[in-house]
């Protein structure tokens, strides 16, 4: 292995357990779907997770890295319960899911 590539490995190594140790909830925070998160994962979210994700999804819809008042990301949790409970293609992406998919297979 050529001194280059050791180098690389142990940086990304040296990174995976950066996040490790920071917690289980930074890890959450960095591997999650946000918006991209289906429909049939969702439901099956605890609170914490779907907090995390709605977060996430909010953020990449308004295009930026500042945190949504927690308000809104209460508002959009049970929105997107609703909405997800009840979509007839359960892998639709949150950030998909609508009225239409109640009654349509979109």
């Amino acid at each position: 292995m050529h001194a280059t590539t050791r180098t690389g490995a142990l940086a990304v190594g040296v990174a995976v357990l950066a996040v490790l140790a920071s917690g289980c909830a930074e890890v959450e925070r960095v591997l999650n779907q946000g918006g991209d998160t289906p429909c049939r994962d969702y439901v099956n979210q605890d609170a914490d997770t779907k907090r995390i994700t709605i977060t996430k999804a909010i953020k990449e819809r308004n295009g930026t890295d500042n945190e949504p008042a927690g308000t809104l990301v209460d508002s959009m949790i049970v929105q997107v319960d609703l909405l997800c409970a009840g979509q007839r293609n359960i892998d639709t992406p949150i950030k998909n899911a609508d009225i239409a998919g109640l009654f349509l297979n979109k």
